[in-house]
């Protein structure tokens, strides 16, 4: 599994790559391995507004169904609407073309509360 070090991460499984006044959100690679096949994505429309730790949205798999947390305040800008059609993106590239939605952050502050790459890998259960 793949955790880059330029990422934060939160305990709900998300990743968020700070890009200034705003931050792009996705599921981690750990994640997606849980959901197994995912089959569904329902994302936020823009211009919506969310605070830290609100439901933004929900991810179906063949195995169950999760809803994804907002790492921080802010408004989404876009969303990756490609995924309604290749939700198995998510799967495929998390990282990458799986991406979820992009938010014009709030409060910058937040993103201190977030997990390093390190920090998140510890709170994962051990493997058997």
């Amino acid at each position: 599994m793949k955790f880059p070090g330029d990422l934060f991460y939160t305990e709900s499984h998300e990743w968020v790559r700070d890009e200034g006044s705003q931050v792009t959100i996705g599921l981690t690679d750990y994640a997606q391995s849980q959901l197994k096949d995912i089959v569904y994505v329902d994302m936020p429309e823009a211009e919506s507004e969310f605070k830290k730790g609100e439901s933004i949205g929900v991810v179906e798999s063949v195995k169950t169904v999760a809803d994804i947390y907002s790492p921080v305040t802010g408004k989404v800008i876009e969303a990756n609407f490609t995924l309604k059609d290749h939700p198995q993106f998510v799967n495929e590239d998390p990282y990458g073309k799986g991406w979820l939605v992009k938010m014009k952050i709030q409060n910058r502050e937040e993103l201190k509360t977030l997990l390093s790459s390190g920090g998140y890998q510890s709170s994962l259960p051990k493997e058997e």
